[in-house]
């Protein structure tokens, strides 16, 4: 199997997503276990060579923080840290966000500032290169102090409590240390709060999200090309000097893909009796391009992330300092979620349109795209199908970041909300797939009827490829079959 080493403050979206996609085991080079043991050595010689107070270390935490805790009692602050915290509700994390979170997790403790074990550190990459799986929580995180009710559900089983998803299935955290032979962790002074605080919920959701949104971005780039033929729609808008005189990066891209999606076709290139397409055709390069531009944002952000110390207090060996601040304030994270998904929402919104247009009897489409409606309804249903769900993603696109909430007794009395923004921010996500599934379906339906032999090489190399799964409709089916067939070729195919 394929090893991967945990590489300090260069982790992209990209290489993540090759690594999780990749099963690949990951590991620490002696270099980082070096920092992780002398972080961890430096913070044990402070704890016995005097009587200073450092929050959430010898101390309660939140509104607690001014009581301190004996010396003896350490260890069993940090269990009971974990156990109390550990307020998850509502529906459970999908596994592949939680093995993300897993990653990030290890990638934020390596670093040498947060005062863990290195057997803390490698029990995480145990869980993770094995594939155990502890069972997470949606709600339950605030997004400022970290995501602590959900980190506390990650790392429970640590300790051999709670639940994980073990080879197919949901076991005691227990009963699976028990068949690796693993004996529970006794955590050290600070070690449940580094584990605790930390924005990795915030983050693997909106990684995982973004690594969808790369690529469902390209997606309605190509499947607006193929309702763009199949409506007989004009290239002239796409012409590179309307785009660069307004300069905006993604739109210029956009507009250079959908050129090089169209070279070639013969029903781009045919005279046209239209003057103008409506701009759910003609706006994609202004439209799509500026998803685009929001997509690159959150992923400079995301990215910076991923490869940051985000858990309190920060400890630096170096500077002899244990600093007690916020790295762990989603704010960053929470204000790119709500936006992401106001841009990601907004390709759903176009794709749409296009539908409606494809389905609506004009430029000799039959209505419907059925060839004997009346008796038939064809697409009629599946436009409105969609159109609710473009309806619903309106309202999943009401900002979290603006809303806080007082905790722990005021001491924490900002809060980004940011769990919720990425909970909502990757249902979006799951929407725009749903959407842009129904409008592929909707495009190649519509090019039979216009001549999909004549469209270009590389939209006829999707629309091939897709006739493979899904057969033209001839009169009307069992249309949820088609759409879900659909949607998946959508989740699954590769560009």
């Amino acid at each position: 199997m394929e090893r991967v080493k945990i590489t300090i403050a260069n982790l992209g979206i990209d290489e993540l997503a090759k690594i999780i996609s990749s099963n690949a085991e990951v590991f620490l080079d002696d270099e980082t276990k070096e920092k992780i043991n002398k972080c961890r050595s430096y913070l044990d010689q402070k704890i016995e060579s005097g009587e200073e107070v450092f929050y959430g270390i010898n101390t309660g935490f939140g509104s607690l923080c001014n009581t301190v805790i004996s010396k003896d009692q350490l260890s069993q602050l940090q269990e009971n840290l974990v156990k109390s915290h550990a307020c998850g509700m509502g529906n459970e994390v999908p596994s592949e966000i939680v093995k993300i979170m897993l990653l990030l997790k290890i990638q934020g403790l390596s670093y040498g500032h947060s005062g863990v074990a290195l057997e803390t550190v490698q029990r995480l990459i145990d869980f993770y290169n094995h594939n155990i799986i502890p069972v997470v929580y949606q709600e339950g995180s605030l997004g400022a102090s970290g995501d602590l009710a959900p980190l506390a559900h990650m790392s429970l089983p640590l300790l051999g409590l709670g639940e994980v998803y073990y080879e197919g299935q949901k076991k005691k955290a227990s009963e699976v240390l028990a068949t690796k032979n693993w004996s529970p962790l006794k955590l050290k002074s600070k070690e449940g709060l580094a584990l605790l605080n930390g924005t990795q919920f915030m983050s693997a959701h909106g990684c995982w999200a973004l690594i969808k949104a790369k690529k469902l971005s390209d997606l309605s780039d190509v499947i607006g090309a193929l309702s763009l033929e199949a409506f007989d729609g004009r290239k002239e808008p796409f012409t590179s000097q309307v785009h660069e005189v307004r300069g905006h990066s993604g739109q210029i891209a956009t507009a250079e893909r959908l050129r090089e999606l169209l070279a070639g076709s013969q029903l781009i290139d045919q005279p046209k009796v239209n003057v103008q397409d409506p701009y759910s055709f003609r706006c994609m390069p202004q439209v799509h391009g500026a998803s685009k531009d929001v997509i690159a944002n959150a992923e400079e952000v995301y990215t910076r992330e991923i490869n940051a110390v985000t858990d309190n207090p920060t400890i630096f060996p170096d500077d002899d300092m244990i600093v007690s601040a916020g790295n762990f304030h989603g704010q960053p994270l929470a204000l790119q979620a709500d936006f992401l998904s106001i841009a990601l929402a907004e390709l759903g919104s176009m794709s749409e349109r296009r539908v409606y247009k494809l389905i609506g009897g004009t430029r000799e489409l039959p209505s419907f795209l059925v060839a004997k409606s009346g008796i038939n309804s064809g697409f009629m249903i599946a436009q409105y199908a969609i159109a609710s769900v473009v309806s619903k993603n309106k309202t999943l696109c009401t900002p979290a970041s603006v809303d806080t909430i007082d905790s722990s007794q005021g001491q924490e009395d900002h809060v980004s909300m940011g769990a919720n923004a990425v909970v909502k921010l990757c249902e979006v996500v799951t929407n725009l797939e749903k959407i842009l599934g129904v409008e592929l379906l909707t495009a190649c339906q519509a090019l039979d009827f216009r001549g999909a032999e004549k469209t270009s090489p590389k939209l006829k190399k999707i629309y091939n490829d897709f006739r493979n799964e899904v057969s033209f409709i001839d009169e009307d089916i069992y249309m949820h079959e088609a759409m879900e067939k659909a949607i998946s070729f959508v989740k699954s195919y590769k560009l």
